[in-house]
């Protein structure tokens, strides 16, 4: 009898276990991997600015993911045409006349293509014998960066940023090619464009975020948001080696129930912007958590360094490439 019994149990179990392979089988099949437009990395424009005299006229490549093209010198690139969604930290900056050329994003090669090389830097700008010093980091995003960058974006770089895209999906989960060199005993500095360097206390750390937004507006023109799903990773360690397919899993609803939630949550309190209909920057203010209505919006955006403007590790590298939705 106990023999008849054994073999019941591991009957059923072996039928368990077919069952739930088969189910895994079946899910895996309806899963569909679909690539952001341009996600590969392997597109990109070049750029030509030539720096004002005053600064001492060079002519600086600024680097664009979009169709393969060469755009000659200070001539305005339209964000969005050819159907790439991307902007960079790299920025043309045009101040009382004077232009000026920041860049810490750049095309790496990869295989027979391209990846995405965002470095977290400490320039210097030479005006009238003076060294003026500014922290910039590396960071791809999808939406607009307003072009020209007028004096109220040097010295606040969000206003500049027209950030997130429409969006009318629900994917389950982010993919991403990554590497990274992430320096542990390096000390931050804070450099928003004046003489100073000052040491800031913490870690910086590279990030990835995921946003999935239902945006409105109201008759005002102030937009407001509910986050609809969340994605997010900080890299804190140095990775040598490629880290392909790497599965970021998008979490619907309300998520500050999670463990490191207040640690990162606190740094996106109001820190984008968007234009509204009247052709206005304003913040995107989000006012809570609802995972049952339809997104409207995506916010992507993969950096070098995880901190507010002008602040984070110079040395501190992020390698990108494939980027994926899931669904």
């Amino acid at each position: 009898m106990k023999i008849l019994e054994d073999m019941r149990l591991l009957t059923v179990k072996n039928a368990m276990l077919l069952l739930l392979s088969t189910l895994m089988v079946f899910l895996h099949a309806q899963e569909r991997i679909e690539y952001l437009p341009f996600g590969k990395m392997d597109s990109w424009t070049v750029r030509y600015i030539k720096e004002s005299i005053l600064l001492g006229g060079k002519t600086r490549q600024l680097y664009v993911v979009a169709k393969t093209d060469t755009i000659r010198e200070n001539k305005s690139y339209p964000y969005g045409t050819n159907g790439s969604p991307w902007s960079t930290s790299n920025a043309y900056a045009k101040v009382c006349g004077v232009d000026k050329a920041a860049i810490s994003v750049t095309p790496e090669p990869r295989g027979n293509g391209y990846c995405c090389r965002l470095e977290t830097t400490l320039q210097t700008v030479t005006a009238v014998g003076i060294d003026l010093k500014a922290l910039a980091t590396g960071s791809i995003y999808v939406g607009k960066l307003l072009d020209p960058v007028t004096l109220e974006g040097i010295k606040d770089p969000m206003k500049a940023i027209d950030m997130g895209i429409p969006f009318t999906k629900r994917p389950v989960a982010l993919l991403i090619d990554y590497k990274a060199l992430i320096h542990q005993n390096k000390k931050m500095v804070r450099a928003t464009g004046s003489t100073k360097v000052v040491e800031v206390k913490g870690k910086d750390e590279g990030e990835i975020i995921l946003f999935l937004q239902h945006r409105w507006e109201d008759k005002d023109g102030n937009i407001y948001a509910y986050r609809v799903g969340t994605a997010s990773e900080h890299i804190t360690q140095s990775i040598s080696e490629w880290k392909n397919n790497h599965h970021l899993p998008v979490r619907y609803g309300d998520i500050s129930n999670l463990p490191d939630y207040k640690s990162w949550e606190k740094l996106y309190k109001d820190r984008f912007m968007a234009r509204n209909s009247k052709g206005k920057m304003v913040p995107v203010q989000e006012i809570g958590y609802k995972e049952d209505v339809m997104p409207t919006h995506m916010i992507l955006q993969i950096s070098a360094g995880c901190h507010e403007p002008f602040t984070g590790c110079p040395g501190n590298v992020l390698w990108c490439d494939n980027i994926r939705l899931v669904y």
